[in-house]
């Protein structure tokens, strides 16, 4: 650390507690239901802050201002995300870019607009010219969510039109973006591995006769090779994650930013950057943590014995120490989460060929016996569920996945419900958001310096 370093950190250490004592603001202005922390309201309900027809998340309906209980869905458009998961399955095909189709243009599409909306996706999987040379690998990140951040940027250098808000070219903007996701982040990967990580550095261009999630096991695997199983095990994770209501935060950091008129990069950039955060995306890595250590400590996976390691996580004596079973609970579903009961019911058999079976029934056993628990010690009356967190990171984990591609994952699969409430937001609301703060400061008189203590 050099030396200016160490006294700027001098400098700020010695001002901390000053500076908490001023930014700290007494409970008592929260009281009441005026402010709504959290843009929630005090029975944990969102506060209503727009319409959309992207999505749809369902988990109660509300009667004689009480939470009624129903099991879980997802809407995609008015469709369910799962009947659409159920269909590619059977039909043993890949639906990610269908889904795509659907959340941006609002309706499925028959089988001429689907080929060329693929193709025009696919070709869109290519980086410009030497954008991976300039961007990725001469500015290496230990964090691929925030190169991907940073990425989306510098987009905005390589168009011709960036800042044009027009229909058509947001839509153009979108496609492209859709399509670069992918080999951003695991070209970004690649750099970190190499520079942070110590390992070979190989780079693989995308293959546009590839779905996206074959192509993403292409590009981040060093042979280059995948089964058919594993892609589609991958197509069905960005199934499930594309899109999810426009109340989750990051949809709602790019609604926000949109309203403001800004161009498309910066939305979508402000997006990710909110994705980033532990209490948004990272949330299947703390599961996949916690998991290890309960691995670790439980012998035979028996109610009792996973149980009693559960406890000793809620008083904080194990795991990371913070009193929380990761992936339990959700702000809207109460009965069951539809994606985390979609994963359940398809990546078992995955689980049990690569050899995880002991790890799937000991996250079974974590949903079992956890959320009585949970419930107990919060004192929560309604149901509660398992999220799609608790699985995700077991099936990343067996299709060979790093931890630092999780989140990255989940914003290659969120940017299409992302762009398509971008579009939404540019095309009905058209007033910037912007809510109000109570303001709770001391109110005093100017002090010439000379005459302060």
């Amino acid at each position: 650390m050099t030396e200016n370093k160490l006294m700027l950190n001098e400098y700020v250490s010695s001002l901390c507690g000053q500076i908490e004592q001023e930014y700290r603001i007494s409970p008592r202005y929260y009281e009441g239901d005026a402010v709504k922390r959290g843009l929630r309201n005090a029975d944990g309900t969102g506060v209503m802050v727009g319409v959309t027809r992207v999505g749809s998340v369902q988990g109660y309906y509300m009667r004689d201002l009480e939470k009624i209980p129903i099991p879980g869905e997802l809407y995609y458009r008015g469709i369910s995300a799962t009947a659409l998961l159920d269909s590619h399955i059977a039909d043993s095909t890949f639906g990610y870019e269908e889904v795509a189709y659907l959340l941006l243009f609002g309706r499925l599409p028959n089988e001429e607009q689907f080929r060329r909306f693929t193709s025009i996706l696919r070709d869109a999987c290519k980086l410009p010219d030497n954008f991976f040379e300039d961007m990725i690998l001469k500015a290496p990140s230990s964090n691929v969510m925030n190169k991907l951040e940073r990425s989306v940027l510098a987009l905005y250098s390589y168009d011709e039109e960036p800042d044009d808000t027009s229909l058509e070219n947001v839509v153009r903007q979108s496609i492209e973006l859709i399509g670069s996701f992918p080999t951003i982040v695991a070209q970004a990967y690649a750099v970190k591995r190499h520079v942070y990580d110590g390992g070979s550095l190989y780079i693989h261009n995308p293959d546009p006769s590839l779905s996206m999630a074959e192509n993403f096991l292409r590009m981040i695997r060093k042979d280059k090779r995948y089964t058919d199983d594993e892609a589609k095990l991958l197509d069905l994770m960005m199934i499930l994650h594309a899109e999810h209501g426009g109340g989750n935060n990051s949809t709602f950091s790019c609604r926000t930013l949109t309203s403001s008129g800004t161009d498309t990069y910066s939305a979508i950039a402000a997006a990710v950057g909110s994705l980033k955060g532990p209490l948004h995306g990272g949330a299947n890595a703390k599961v996949t943590q916690m998991l290890q250590a309960i691995d670790e400590n439980v012998g035979d996976v028996t109610d009792d014995n996973v149980r009693s390691f559960l406890v000793r996580l809620l008083d904080g004596e194990a795991g990371d120490r913070s009193g929380k079973i990761y992936g339990l609970g959700h702000a809207v579903y109460t009965i069951s989460d539809p994606r985390a009961q979609a994963i359940k019911k398809y990546a078992r058999g995955m689980a049990e060929q690569k050899g995880y079976a002991r790890q799937f029934s000991l996250l079974e056993a974590v949903e079992r016996v956890g959320l009585p628990l949970v419930m107990e010690r919060t004192g929560r009356t309604l149901p509660m569920c398992a999220n799609v967190d608790l699985y995700s990171g077991l099936v990343y984990t067996m299709l060979g996945i790093p931890q630092d591609l999780f989140t990255p994952l989940f914003a290659i699969a969120r940017i299409s419900g992302w762009c398509a409430h971008r579009l939404e937001e540019l095309i009905t609301c058209r007033r910037i958001i912007r809510p109000a703060y109570r303001s709770a400061m001391n109110y005093m008189d100017y002090v010439p310096i000379g005459e302060r203590p």
